[in-house]
C-alpha cells in the first residue's frame, strides 16, 4: 500500500528571538534568569527543516478527530479537528535524518477558504536543541503559498522565544 506523503516542506525557516538558555534548571537558577533579563540581549536563531505529513496509509501522523455532519458538503472541511504528530526532518525526503516531532492539534475554521486554526508544538528530539520546544499558535491559511504561524514561546534553549514559523 502506498503512503501517500505530503511533504509539506516547509522549509520552516523559523526565525526567534530567544534569550541565553539558564545554567541549570533548579528554582533558584531559575530566579535569578529572570533576574537578569533586563540586562540579556536578544538571540536570533534561524532553523530549516522538514515537516513530514502523512495522512493515510498504515501509520498516519495526521489524524481526523472529530468532524460535524455538515463538514462532509463543506469544500472547506469546515469544523474537522484534527491530531498530529508528524515527524520533522533535515532534509525534503522523508528519510533525511530526523530532528524532532510536530505535535498538537488544528481545525478547520474558515468557511470561505483552507484555513486552519494550528496550536501545536516543535519537539526536537536531536542535534544542540534536544529536549527544547517550541511552541506554535496561529492561523494557516493553507492554500496560500507564503504563510506565517506566531512563535508563542518555548522551552529549554527556547525560552520566552518569539518569532515567526513561515
Amino acid at each position: 500500500m502506498e503512503k501517500k506523503l505530503t511533504a509539506i516542506s516547509l522549509l520552516c525557516s523559523i526565525v526567534l528571538i530567544a534569550m541565553p538558555l539558564v545554567q541549570g534548571s533548579g528554582p533558584t537558577e531559575l530566579k535569578n534568569w529572570y533576574k537578569n533579563l533586563p540586562r540579556l540581549k536578544p538571540k536570533i536563531t534561524e532553523l530549516h527543516f522538514y515537516l513530514q505529513d502523512i495522512v493515510s496509509g498504515p501509520n498516519p501522523t495526521n489524524v481526523p478527530i472529530a468532524a460535524p455532519n455538515s463538514s462532509v458538503q463543506s469544500p472547506t472541511l469546515f469544523g474537522l479537528i484534527a491530531a498530529i504528530d508528524d515527524p520533522l526532518t533535515s532534509g525534503p525526503s522523508p528519510n533525511s535524518s530526523a530532528v524532532g516531532r510536530a505535535q498538537g492539534l488544528f481545525a478547520s475554521t474558515s468557511l470561505e477558504e483552507i484555513g486552519y486554526h494550528m496550536t501545536f508544538n516543535i519537539v526536537f528530539t536531536a542535534g544542540k536543541y534536544n529536549g527544547s520546544t517550541l511552541t506554535i499558535a496561529g492561523t494557516n491559511p493553507f492554500t496560500n503559498k507564503f504563510r506565517e504561524l506566531p512563535v508563542v514561546g518555548g522551552s529549554g534553549v527556547f525560552r520566552l522565544a518569539q518569532g515567526r514559523h513561515c
